[in-house]
Order: C-alpha cells, then sequence, then structure tokens
C-alpha cells in the first residue's frame, strides 16, 4: 500500500469515497488531502484544514472493501507526523480516534464550535470534538 498525496486526476475517487463514507467533504482544499492507494487504486483518504487558531483532521474515509486493514490508522499517522501543533477533529466515533492517541479536550477553539452552519447535515448529540496534542 501506498500512502501520498492526491493529485489532481483523482477527486473523483477522493469524493466517492467521501460519499460512501458519508464524511464532510465540501469546501477542502485540494492538495490537503493524502490518498491510500493499493494495487492502483485509491482505497482510503484523509485531508487536513486550517481554521483560524487551530488545524482539523477531515474526511477519513476507507472503502468498505478495504477496511480493517489498518489503512485508516496510517493515513491518520502519515497525515500528522510533520505536525508539530495541535489537531482537532469532529466525529461520532470517539472511541477509534482514541486508540489514534485523541483525546476529548478540556476546551474548544471557537472554529470548531458545534454550531448550525459547521454541523449541517449531522447528528450534533452524536458528534465528538478531539484533540492530538503537540508533540
Amino acid at each position: 500500500m501506498l500512502i501520498r498525496k492526491a493529485d489532481s486526476t483523482e477527486w473523483e475517487h477522493v469524493f466517492r469515497i467521501a460519499r460512501e463514507c458519508d464524511v464532510d467533504y465540501p469546501g477542502l482544499e485540494k492538495d490537503e488531502f493524502l490518498v491510500a492507494e493499493r494495487d492502483g487504486q485509491v482505497v482510503g483518504m484523509v485531508g487536513l484544514k486550517r481554521h483560524p487558531g487551530c488545524l482539523e483532521l477531515v474526511a477519513l474515509g476507507v472503502t468498505a472493501a478495504s477496511r480493517g486493514a489498518g489503512i485508516g490508522g496510517k493515513l491518520v499517522s502519515e497525515l500528522l507526523g510533520g505536525v508539530r501543533e495541535d489537531v482537532y477533529l469532529a466525529t461520532v466515533i470517539p472511541g477509534y480516534f482514541e486508540r489514534l492517541g485523541f483525546v476529548r479536550p478540556a476546551e474548544v477553539p471557537g472554529s470548531m464550535a458545534k454550531d448550525a452552519d459547521w454541523c449541517a447535515g449531522c447528528r450534533r448529540d452524536l458528534c465528538t470534538v478531539m484533540v492530538r496534542s503537540a508533540p
């Protein structure tokens, strides 16, 4: 498996995986995505988005046929490998991200606050904001 920066020919695959996994992707800068490629096929993706005052891990998704092989964890590890600041995320699967070193923060940056615009289309009552502190 190869993890690399997504190239301009692959956006339809990235967006297909995002839809399949029901993860948020609108408005993301394309050059912020990494993809996982296996046997010539894009099977996973993850992005990093800069907000005022923080970074957010966004749109982690792996195709159904490729789940359970550690691809999501490898994508997150590669994405955050060189990041030297706190990284936040919003998720409905906090247990998964706890295994990757994320915790529930004492305080949430304003740009990560759950408001009507930020949470459009998701269930705020199921959503958890988490952080991985800078190394």
